[in-house]
């Protein structure tokens, strides 16, 4: 699978060109490694992280992650640990718990470095180990977007949005 600028753009109308162009080869890079490799997966993907990322605006989250203090269901226990782990790349990995697997899974120390998922490949490829992870092409494949958002963003914030990019991503990218 491979998708083109114009694609993208079509797909995610209020991305900068040049925001396109810093991801963009990096998601033609990991598409096929992760399977993404279909229309219902590509476009799946696409809407949720279009959603996540305010179409390639952010790789960190904006809000400060003192929500997430003491939540030990994603493995926060130490103060401090909200703002530290807070969501970060396209799909905002978020948690020491996920932080941790990352880092395990890629060799690279993100718990001392949070920071480097938002570098443009690691901001990519983190949403695809998210994706790949919790095995999100099952649910693509059968066009389950609502509870591929319950995953992704452990409710439903933009489902709406979420659908649109999804819609429109089924039509452009083939």
């Amino acid at each position: 699978m491979n998708i083109t600028c114009q694609q993208l753009k079509q797909v995610y109308p209020l991305a900068l060109v040049s925001r396109i162009n810093i991801f963009l080869p990096f998601f033609n890079k990991y598409f096929d490694h992760y399977q993404v490799s279909t229309t219902l997966r590509c476009s799946a993907f696409l809407a949720q992280v279009g959603h996540e990322s305010g179409q390639l605006r952010y790789t960190e989250e904006i809000a400060t992650g003192e929500a997430y203090e003491g939540r030990e269901n994603i493995g926060n226990i130490f103060p401090g640990d909200g703002k530290k782990f807070k969501g970060r790349g396209l799909i905002q990995i978020t948690g020491r718990a996920n932080y941790t697997e990352i880092s395990s899974d890629f060799d690279v120390d993100f718990i001392r470095h949070p920071e480097r998922l938002t570098e443009p490949e690691w901001a990519v490829r983190s949403a695809f180990w998210f994706w790949d992870k919790r095995k999100l092409n099952i649910l693509a494949d059968s066009m389950n977007i609502r509870q591929i958002t319950k995953i992704v963003n452990g409710g439903y914030n933009g489902y709406n949005e979420r659908c649109q990019l999804y819609e429109i991503a089924k039509k452009i990218i083939r």
